[in-house]
């Protein structure tokens, strides 16, 4: 359990009433970001108030209207997650940048370089990024943040996003163990086994994982994999 001087406010309003909880601004930070977290190691207190800096305490009539419930780790958690977290300016920064991160990741899997048709480095586009001044949301999902901040990218770097389909045939020797390592590389959009038993079969996927596509098909068949491809936007 968080201690209270280490813990940040969370607030919301209910029934026209204002309440707050004493919490852990890690765990907290995971709730919101749809983790399952422990609700008793996040509370630094049991107690909900109207003003936890004055501790002045919530009336429990009040609460158990607004919360239909006494319960302090299910109104915390109702709290953090409808409510705003309180997060130190420190805080915000760590977690802005955390996200910016991940965001680069993900820019770097799924879109391309479309001159040389190779994905850019993380640090290149967190580079670009910067010379962008691009926004960064710490709370909001870095999938639902990529799609803007590629526009953003564009005139800076030369990047699309593009889809990758690919029609592989491998030889019945490696089929079976092949099948269960293919559906986990893409979507596979169509199979089809041979009298031969060899398999083929259509799998789309991200440009940007071109190369780590190629290389396991080639592991898992010792490079007797046959591989055309079709790329499209």
């Amino acid at each position: 359990m968080v201690t209270v001087d280490q813990a940040v406010i969370a607030r919301c309003a209910k029934e026209g009433k204002h309440f707050e909880v004493l919490v852990d601004p890690d765990i907290a930070y995971d709730l919101k970001e749809g983790k399952t977290v422990s609700l008793s190691r996040m509370l630094a207190t049991n107690m909900v108030f109207t003003d936890a800096r004055k501790a002045v305490k919530a009336s429990p009539a009040d609460v158990a209207k607004a919360f239909g419930s006494h319960d302090p780790e299910q109104i915390a958690e109702e709290i953090v997650k409808k409510g705003d977290v309180q997060l130190t300016t420190d805080f915000r920064r760590k977690k802005t940048e955390e996200r910016r991160k991940q965001i680069a990741g993900i820019i770097s899997k799924y879109a391309i370089n479309p001159q040389t048709k190779l994905p850019h480095p993380p640090d290149r586009i967190l580079n670009a990024m910067g010379q962008a001044r691009v926004n960064i949301d710490p709370f909001k999902p870095a999938e639902q943040q990529a799609e803007d901040i590629i526009k953003a990218l564009k005139p800076i770097l030369p990047i699309s996003v593009e889809q990758l389909t690919v029609t592989a045939e491998i030889p019945a020797q490696y089929a079976g163990r092949a099948y269960g390592i293919v559906k986990d590389l893409g979507e596979l959009k169509d199979q089809q086994w041979l009298g031969s038993g060899a398999l083929i079969i259509k799998l789309v996927f991200p440009a940007g994982l071109r190369e780590s596509v190629y290389r396991k098909l080639n592991a898992v068949t010792d490079g007797n994999a046959r591989i055309s491809e079709e790329a499209k936007k």
